[in-house]
């Protein structure tokens, strides 16, 4: 079996046991495949350790740095467990290569200040601008991933309870409270907006484009940058800026972590857990600004 056939059927078992994400799925296919070229016609289930670790220094050597190797790694964990619990392998070349030690970097969060001077930025009096204003109370209030908000469909959306139910990574559903005021724009968008954006056409989409489309996680992602530049806000912001500043307020303001976690959808609480170390840096910051001793 050729390597591009055998990464394909990895990928598409490991869509249909874990239900993984696009994102995921591409990210092990892109590793998989430089990993085949660079052996040059080697069948990928004849590698050794040996082979292994010279394929990692190789991308090492080429700038890529521990992170980035730590990640390719994983993906090569996975393609090879698969096949050894498919019998195709019985030893598993990535068994006794150690993962890189990462640094685990803060996310950049906004302040409350920051979020409110981004929610105001859109210009509510056209229909584009009420949508993108929209999107933003949603997403500051729900803490949604940017792919879960340009994804919603009505029947995911329940005014009376105030929840969007969400199927995240693993298939995994949560319920997230909406809260009243991102819950009002919502409304007002539903009734009265999104018919003028539509006019006539039909989508089973929440948000939707001039096109009568879904929006891409690209184009809402150009539109939050288009409005952050606008509030003046000059930090180097990435799609899940917002997320992250939604849980990192929540537990300024005394949430539960494991609550957090839930709203979130994170599998592991290490992974909410990050930010407590946001939230531990803006205590500091305020004892240090406001304490007479500080």
């Amino acid at each position: 079996m050729s390597a591009i056939a055998l990464i394909d059927q990895f990928l598409d078992a490991a869509w249909v046991e874990q239900g993984l994400s696009e994102n995921t799925l591409s990210a092990y296919s892109s590793d998989l495949r430089i990993f085949a070229k660079w052996l040059a016609g080697k069948s990928m289930l004849e590698v050794d350790t040996g082979e292994l670790s010279r394929f990692l220094a190789s991308r090492y050597k080429a700038g890529i740095g521990n992170r980035s190797s730590a990640r390719i790694l994983s993906s090569l964990r996975r393609f090879y467990g698969y096949y050894i619990r498919e019998n195709r392998i019985t030893i598993d070349p990535t068994a006794l290569i150690e993962s890189p030690r990462t640094a685990r970097s803060l996310p950049i969060s906004l302040s409350e200040k920051d979020v409110e001077l981004l929610l105001d930025a859109p210009e509510v009096s056209n229909a584009l601008g009420f949508r993108d204003k929209t999107m933003l109370e949603m997403l500051y209030a729900t803490g949604l991933r940017v792919s879960e908000l340009v994804g919603l469909k009505f029947e995911q959306i329940s005014f009376r309870q105030g929840v969007v139910r969400i199927t995240g990574k693993g298939n995994k559903e949560r319920l997230v409270p909406v809260g009243e005021e991102a819950m009002s724009w919502l409304e007002n968008y539903m009734n009265q907006t999104r018919k003028a954006i539509l006019g006539e056409r039909q989508s089973d989409y929440l948000f939707v484009t001039n096109r009568a489309g879904g929006m891409t996680r690209q184009a809402f992602w150009h539109i939050i940058k288009r409005h952050a530049k606008k509030s003046g806000i000059n930090k180097e912001l990435s799609p899940h800026t917002l997320r992250h500043a939604f849980a990192t307020h929540l537990l300024n303001h005394g949430a539960d972590l494991r609550v957090v976690q839930l709203l979130l959808g994170h599998a592991d609480l290490s992974t909410t857990q990050i930010y407590t170390h946001i939230a531990r840096e803006r205590l500091k910051e305020l004892h240090s600004k406001f304490h007479p001793r500080g």
